[in-house]
């Protein structure tokens, strides 16, 4: 049976859409708060809830001379100052356990990247906080093998996981979308989240080059998505994508995000309608 997985005032797996949104990673106050106040606009002129998302680290960059945040405890007072103006249930990304305790204190979602995702130490300790666990698919995992580290979270105790797909490896440089994988990964028995803005990345191309995230093929991955039957949207959003320090070729401007989300609402309900429907085989 599905489950729901409870986060502040989002039921991630209900018949309601929800979104994961916000700046890549954390920048000035200023464009924090900003993004913020958007999409708590969105939030109530749509009735679609949101669950706050942006990096206090990014360890994972192609340069040493990117920006990869402000850091654990700074990142983490500006994230613990918007939940506390916004009401936002708040997600972020850990890299090492040692950064468990402190984010635990702060995050209603600890997410896992994609590429540590069957570190047992890292998705363990996170576990063991009892937090909400986002596992990221790693791009080198098939979507079915998935369930090992969702056991590694539930071996700590813990079943309030979410799984986010974020594109499958494909030739060099490149992410494909299979959209079997959603399939897979919800035969956990788990919400399943589709995050649009990182299926579009392009390795090892600096992130303002046009060509690093194509911005043209949000429109059609994130209807596919929603139709395929996932629960939630994973969209990074900015008041400036342009300007943005992190993947500013594949951030949506969070002034278009509401209506970019429009015809998705529009297609969830239809889903939603059929979603239970089985068709068996042609004999």
């Amino acid at each position: 049976m599905k489950k729901i997985v409870k986060v502040g005032n989002v039921e991630c797996g209900s018949d309601q859409l929800f979104l994961i949104s916000g700046p890549c990673v954390i920048e000035s106050e200023a464009v924090m708060m900003r993004t913020a106040e958007f999409l708590k606009g969105v939030e109530e002129r749509t009735g679609v809830p949101i669950i706050f998302k942006s990096s206090f680290m990014k360890d994972n960059r192609s340069s040493v001379d990117y920006y990869m945040g402000p850091g654990l405890e700074r990142g983490l007072r500006i994230l613990d100052r918007i939940r506390s103006e916004y009401g936002f249930p708040i997600l972020s990304d850990i890299h090492f356990p040692e950064q468990v305790s402190l984010a635990g204190e702060v995050l209603d979602v600890i997410q896992i990247p994609a590429y540590l995702c069957m570190q047992t130490n890292l998705v363990v300790a996170a576990a063991e906080t009892g937090k909400t666990i986002n596992l990221k698919h790693g791009q080198f995992l098939a979507p079915e093998n998935m369930d090992k580290p969702v056991q590694k979270v539930e071996s700590a105790g813990n079943q309030k996981i979410i799984l986010t797909e974020r594109g499958y490896t494909f030739g060099y440089n490149d992410l494909i979308v299979d959209p079997r994988s959603f399939y897979h990964l919800r035969e956990t028995g788990y919400p399943v989240v589709f995050d649009i803005t990182h299926s579009i990345r392009k390795y090892g191309i600096p992130s303002k080059d046009p060509d690093s995230g194509p911005r043209h093929y949000l429109p059609t991955l994130s209807r596919a998505g929603v139709a395929s039957g996932v629960d939630g949207i994973f969209i990074e959003t900015h008041p400036n994508p342009e300007e943005a320090l992190c993947d500013a070729t594949s951030q949506l401007c969070v002034y278009d995000l509401e209506a970019f989300i429009e015809p998705l609402l529009e297609i969830h309900q239809i889903e939603v309608k059929h979603r239970d429907r089985t068709y068996g085989t042609v004999s």
